[in-house]
């Protein structure tokens, strides 16, 4: 007999409180609505744990944790951010009265109900049956997404925007997201302020300062991230935007600021503690990054949440510091961490650094020395990314600090900043890392002016009336240094001069093999591995194997 839509015998529920009466009044109470499986946890920190490794139908939260100094919206808002809970996991959280304002206005963007204290079971009942309605009605958009047919998922929810059917807004941000996930930022722009102009929403602003910032429009963007954090100085992931803006201009200083007070306003949030740690490493003040990034070890290590990035720095900060039995812990907490997952690419490439460090903690220089020649070898492989860059280079700077010599050090070091000295940015991200001997450091600045010149020569005989010199030009210079910019500009030129150019084509397909052999999707910065875009909506995919090697298709700035 097929089951009713309302039997919930095959459903799962976790309820998170730390009062043991109202956790035993909200578990009857399910269990009276049929039910299968109810889990509870006392703990926001046991229900992190829980909501990261199994999948629930139904997550019933208090918003209160005094004694643990965070909130239940705090949790909310990590397990959003790092894509910890599927689409179809109704979130509903249990407030008192006093509290109410804060979490209505979370509602709009990420819960899928709330419920007053002191509640009666037939009211708990409404807000799950209104939310698996919204599942339900929304259930072709879902599906596309999970099976990751991410055009088709926007047109259902431009549709249901389009024709203002049953939750139309919260369609039209998912729409958004996807619009930004598939390059559309243009598309995505529109969709945003057509929401802004039919209903005022903080998401929906920001969204169009995302949209600005993913094409380029960086003073737009800042501009738009000005006015809504004015408007709402407590709207914290405009200030991670606003930082990742700050950021992507080499307005170090500026984004440091921005990611202290994300940090302020929620001291519970691995995610953004990280962000600051590391943006003050790469600041400069090693000393208060030290305490930061222990704080963030601490406080994360076994999170899904934490990035394993932060411990490879906090293992600089404590060979800078000699730190013998600090440094000794990082290489322990790796070893657990690759214990878990030991297929992973990345981890396993962060924990070698952090194993080279340990050898050079333990003045066994010969063995670190072989370690930094054996990473030296891959600075040209497609897999080489700019964190990859940067770790390098620390770690050369530091033998070089040092006074251990490897006669090929300083041709390794301008490789690396010849492939990845794009910008400002990138520069200086790259100089930070070496800071602990500065003529890396200049290395780097010198690397990225030689990049600036062999674009500007470029440029010059295009505007000339040469384009297919200049392509030829980049090509050239690009093929020596698999720097990204060099390879993007003659892939702009050939576009825009695609019928001047003799052999176009082949031109055009011998740049395509040049940017696929120096995977060009690996030199954008980041501040460790971000989970989620900055102030975006978690979309989680679910149907397709998880990628098990660690590898990030395409790095994002924080």
């Amino acid at each position: 007999m097929a089951k009713r839509d309302d039997d919930l015998s095959s459903c799962s529920a976790l309820v998170v409180d730390g009062n043991p009466t109202s956790r035993s009044i909200l578990i009857a109470q399910l269990r009276d609505f049929g039910v299968g499986t109810v889990i509870q946890a006392s703990r926001a920190a046991d229900a992190r744990r829980q909501l990261e490794y199994r999948t629930f139908d139904f997550v019933l939260c208090e918003q209160n944790f005094a004694a643990e100094g965070m909130t239940g919206q705090d949790l909310l808002d990590d397990l959003r951010r790092n894509q910890l809970l599927p689409f179809s996991t109704i979130f509903i959280m249990i407030t008192a009265e006093a509290t109410y304002a804060k979490v209505a206005e979370a509602a709009e963007s990420a819960l899928d109900g709330y419920l007053l204290k002191p509640h009666k079971a037939t009211h708990l009942a409404e807000r799950l049956q209104q939310a698996r309605v919204r599942k339900l009605s929304l259930h072709g958009i879902f599906s596309a997404i999970e099976s990751e047919d991410y055009e088709a998922a926007a047109k259902l929810c431009m549709e249901r925007f389009d024709s203002k059917g049953l939750f139309w807004l919260y369609a039209a941000r998912v729409g958004a997201e996807l619009l930004l996930r598939v390059g559309r930022f243009a598309d995505a722009q529109k969709l945003y302020q057509s929401v802004v102009a039919a209903k005022t929403l903080p998401w929906a602003k920001l969204g169009v300062a995302r949209a600005q910032l993913e094409a380029g429009q960086m003073t737009q963007a800042t501009s738009t991230l000005e006015n809504l954090i004015s408007a709402d100085p407590s709207f914290t992931d405009a200030y991670d935007v606003m930082g990742r803006a700050h950021f992507e201009m080499g307005r170090f200083d500026k984004a440091l600021e921005t990611y202290k007070m994300a940090a302020m306003l929620t001291p519970a949030s691995i995610s953004r503690l990280q962000n600051l740690a590391m943006m003050t490493y790469y600041g400069g003040d090693h000393v208060e990054a030290e305490k930061l990034l222990d704080r963030t070890a601490r406080m994360g290590l076994e999170s899904k949440m934490f990035d394993c990035q932060s411990l490879v720095l906090l293992a600089f900060t404590r060979l800078e510091n000699g730190d013998r039995k600090g440094l000794q812990r990082c290489h322990d907490d790796f070893g657990r961490l690759m214990e878990r997952n030991p297929d992973n690419a990345r981890q396993r490439r962060l924990s070698e650094i952090v194993i080279a460090l340990n050898l050079i903690q333990q003045h066994q220089f010969a063995q670190s020395v072989d370690a930094v020649r054996a990473m030296a070898k891959t600075v040209t492989s497609p897999e080489f990314d700019f964190e990859s860059a940067s770790n390098l280079l620390a770690l050369m700077a530091h033998l070089a600090n040092k006074a251990i010599q490897l006669n090929e050090v300083e041709s390794v070091v301008d490789t690396l900043g010849l492939r990845f000295c794009s910008n400002r940015s990138l520069t200086e991200l790259l100089a930070a890392s070496a800071q602990i001997h500065p003529p890396y450091a200049e290395r780097m600045r010198a690397s990225q002016a030689l990049v600036l010149e062999y674009a500007e020569t470029a440029m010059s005989l295009s505007m000339s009336g040469d384009p297919s010199a200049a392509v030829r030009n980049l090509l050239l210079h690009g093929k020596t240094t698999l720097n990204a910019r060099l390879l993007d500009n003659a892939f702009q030129l050939l576009q825009k001069h695609h019928a001047k150019i003799k052999d176009a084509d082949a031109l055009s397909t011998e740049v395509a093999e040049i940017r696929a052999n120096c995977g060009v999707g690996n030199v954008k910065a980041s501040l460790g591995e971000q989970k989620r875009q900055a102030g975006g909506l978690a979309l989680r995919t679910g149907t397709k194997p998880a990628d098990k090697s660690g590898e990030k298709a395409a790095p994002r700035t924080a």
